[in-house]
């Protein structure tokens, strides 16, 4: 399970820094509760049909360059949402290319959904899926097409080493990469700019989070969706 490898990979003294104190459990019972015979299929195709006109609606205003955030489900994607400071909302990232007129997305990811962790390029639908997330974001900068261009020409070299996603979160390694790593080194490398996108530090440890990538003077959001 990720959750564990990344506990066991960044120590105590990094969970500590991203705030972890503990993950609640939840103990549900249904015990006494009637199970009622048509459980509003209505309701239910309503819920689908409102996160799936969400999605089009988000993948519609999607360009080249766009950075892509969602909130993932799950202890894992819970504990990555931690290392933010000042927004804990998003625990995943990724930079979108507009590829035949859609809209795809290269983003680093590990677990059970990516065996091999090597970095990902997935359709925007697929991306944003609301099966395991349950909101999403589009955050875009100032870029000109030139630097749109040559984005789109360090994306693909990263995307042709496919470097894994890095277990350890250690940013002065570039061989492998987690999410928010992959989007920082990409865009910085691109814009020849080392401060373009600054990382956060914390008793003397330097990371991503995801709020870095829109807490940044370059930035915009310009769409925060929650699913239904």
């Amino acid at each position: 399970m990720l959750v564990m490898k990344i506990v066991a990979k960044i120590g105590i003294s990094l969970l500590l820094v991203a705030g972890i104190l503990s993950l609640a459990a939840m103990n549900v019972s249904d015990k006494g509760v009637r199970k009622q015979p048509s459980v509003k299929l209505s309701t239910a195709r309503d819920v689908i049909s409102r996160n799936k006109h969400t999605i089009d609606s988000a993948v519609s205003l999607l360009r080249s360059g766009d950075v892509v955030l969602r909130t993932g489900l799950g202890a894992d994607s819970y504990l990555l949402s931690r290392f933010n400071r000042k927004d804990k909302t998003y625990s995943h990232c990724g930079i979108v290319m507009m590829e035949h007129g859609y809209p795809f997305v290269y983003h680093s990811i590990g677990g059970e959904d990516n065996p091999d962790e090597r970095l990902r390029r997935d359709s925007a639908n697929f991306f944003f899926s609301p099966v395991h997330n349950t909101g999403l974001a589009i955050v875009r900068y100032d870029f000109s097409a030139a630097n749109v261009s040559d984005l789109k020409n360090v994306v693909s070299a990263y995307y042709r080493t496919r470097p894994k996603f890095d277990m350890k979160f250690d940013l002065a390694t570039d061989d492998k990469l987690y999410c928010a790593e992959f989007v920082y080194k990409a865009i910085n490398k691109t814009m020849c700019d080392t401060g373009y996108i600054i990382p956060t530090s914390v008793m003397g440890m330097r990371f991503v989070g995801t709020d870095d990538l829109f807490f940044n003077k370059h930035a915009h959001m310009i769409l925060r969706a929650i699913y239904k």
